[in-house]
């Protein structure tokens, strides 16, 4: 005996878990690179070496031409987060 998908009802239960935000998207904002770096004291050059990019990737984040990479935010996140974390890596 095999039970009958009400697909009506199934798209109907989609729709109201998308009213109520379930599985809903956070939008992050971008860290603030210059605070982070300063925060940090670290010149441009090491906060470019620790982070594994040139220091003109770095530059053009903190002028704000280029934005980071979503694994580059995430490792600003720690930075930001925790720095004790970020210099010994």
């Amino acid at each position: 005996m095999t039970l009958k998908r009400n697909i009506g009802q199934e798209i109907l239960e989609g729709i109201d878990s998308i009213r109520e935000g379930i599985g809903k998207k956070r939008v992050l904002e971008r860290p603030n690179i210059v605070a982070i770096r300063q925060e940090l004291d670290l010149s441009q050059s090491v906060f470019a070496a620790y982070m594994g990019i040139s220091l003109r990737t770095l530059q053009e984040w903190e002028q704000g031409r280029r934005k980071p990479s979503g694994p580059a935010t995430v490792l600003l996140r720690i930075a930001q987060k925790h720095p004790e974390a970020f210099v010994d890596l």
